[in-house]
């Protein structure tokens, strides 16, 4: 049975009403309150005294953020996250139902997997938000990571993770995120898809 709470059932596939342009900013925040972990733990990429932090809320429905997953995140990972320079963060801020399921599905995985389900399910993301059986896509994609439809309905049947993500959307609204994606760059707030050279152009002045 795939099981979820019913607040998670909102109006399928809005992500892409969301997005604010590239590079629109808003206030600071507080960086000290921003990087404390919360209860479900960080998903991170990088070392924990990199200089430099850059928080992503995202989606997993939310087609701008599939797009900076496919287009930009590599490019950013190999010059930022792999040489050093930053500590990435990913947290869930899931729209619809589709993304929580997927969300979820990812932490369920071996915790050394959570990236590559992630990538998986945005590299995918037309295919599977399109299919005629969603549930189905999304297990056939799971199945790549060691899931079988036992264990994949156990994680969506699971009302404490459910809980515990909804949670870390909660807490992303009281750092402003009303949008996916939406970055904080060492506290900035970014809404909107980045691109590349508007990473560079923040990152490069702080190193």
């Amino acid at each position: 049975m795939w099981k979820l709470d019913r607040r998670a059932f909102v109006a399928a596939c809005v992500a892409g009403a969301f997005a604010l342009g590239p590079a629109a900013y808003a206030q600071d925040v507080n960086l000290e309150g921003l990087l404390a972990p919360g209860q479900l733990g960080e998903k991170s990429l990088g070392q924990a005294d990199a200089p430099i932090s850059v928080v992503e809320y995202a989606s997993m429905s939310c087609p701008h953020c599939a797009h900076f997953d496919a287009t930009i995140f590599d490019a950013f990972k190999l010059k930022y996250i792999d040489t050093g320079k930053v500590r990435y963060i990913f947290r869930e801020f899931p729209l619809n139902a589709p993304a929580y399921a997927a969300a979820m599905i990812a932490r369920c995985a071996p915790a050394d997997r959570f990236f590559d389900v992630v990538h998986a399910y945005f590299r995918s993301q037309e295919q599977w938000l399109a299919a005629s059986d969603m549930k189905a896509a999304l297990l056939d994609i799971a199945k790549g990571f060691g899931f079988t439809e036992q264990s994949f309905d156990a994680c969506l049947a699971n009302q404490a993770l459910f809980k515990a993500i909804d949670d870390v959307k909660s807490r992303g609204a009281g750092f402003g995120v009303q949008a996916t994606p939406t970055f904080f760059i060492n506290g900035k707030t970014f809404r909107g898809a980045l691109t590349l050279e508007e990473l560079d152009k923040e990152i490069e002045p702080l190193l």
